[in-house]
């Protein structure tokens, strides 16, 4: 069994600067971690590689150079292998030129029977690289799945919803993007901190991939942002302090002009 997990490397500040130019994120020089979600995606694939007793967990992800901090991280919590897909080519993606070059990388690494994401990034939060990969590898995909139940060349999922779950049964491969509840994602141990460190990490550019130059990166973007402003900063509230008995009265005090609709 081949698993592969897609990363992604956002930033861990809240100082995000932007490229007013290009209207995409200056990621040079700021600290970055591993998309929090996806390290409930990589605890996942290995939690199947140990139930299976055999397979392989992959981790691949499309970036910059220091992506590689990244990698070594999920290789010291126990994958087998890292893949970087990196090229100035690429820079600028928006949600659909990464998951055409993330599909491309699936389909040069060769057959994957399990595909698994986190069900979204924190810098974007558009939750749609997931099933655009799954998508242009014509595979079934389900989303905030909570729950995977391996069964032969088929698979039975829980996806959350609203008003409850669904029970799924798909057929593999397939792709799937995960909630936190699906498992408690383990820390990396001392003895996979120093395989990480000297692991090999697969690097592969444009010309690797069997791809349309013109489908990638910023001029393969179809979307554009128009327009980045800093949202205004809301006043301050009130604060009452001092005991119970004092701070309610002034409180109902403060509220019933604006329950009444008499506020200004």
């Amino acid at each position: 069994m081949r698993i592969v997990v897609l990363i992604k490397q956002v930033p861990d500040t809240t100082e995000v600067r932007i490229d007013r130019e290009t209207n995409t994120l200056i990621r040079e020089g700021v600290p970055s971690i591993i998309n929090p979600f996806d390290m409930y995606a990589l605890e996942e694939g290995l939690r199947m590689r140990e139930a299976a007793g055999e397979g392989t967990v992959t981790v691949m992800s499309m970036g910059p150079p220091q992506v590689e901090d990244a990698l070594r991280e999920a290789l010291a919590i126990g994958v087998d292998e890292a893949v970087l897909l990196s090229d100035r080519a690429f820079a600028g993606s928006d949600t659909w030129s990464t998951s055409y070059t993330l599909a491309a990388g699936i389909r040069k690494l060769g057959d994957a029977d399990v595909i698994l994401c986190g069900k979204q990034a924190i810098d974007g939060d558009t939750a749609q690289v997931g099933p655009g990969v799954a998508r242009l590898l014509g595979i079934p995909q389900v989303a905030y799945v909570k729950k995977i139940t391996l069964d032969g060349d088929s698979c039975t999922a829980e996806r959350m919803m609203e008003d409850g779950h669904d029970v799924l049964r798909i057929p593999l491969p397939a792709l799937f993007t995960v909630v936190k509840d699906i498992n408690e994602p383990r820390l990396p141990s001392l003895k996979g901190k120093m395989r990480a460190k000297k692991a090999e990490i697969t690097v592969w550019g444009e010309g690797d991939l069997d791809v349309d130059p013109e489908e990638l990166g910023l001029d393969g973007s179809p979307t554009r942002v128009m327009k980045i402003f800093a949202p205004e900063l809301k006043a301050g509230g009130v604060v009452f302090e001092g005991e119970v008995g004092e701070t309610v009265p002034r409180l109902v005090e403060e509220l019933l002009p604006v329950l009444r609709g008499e506020a200004q």
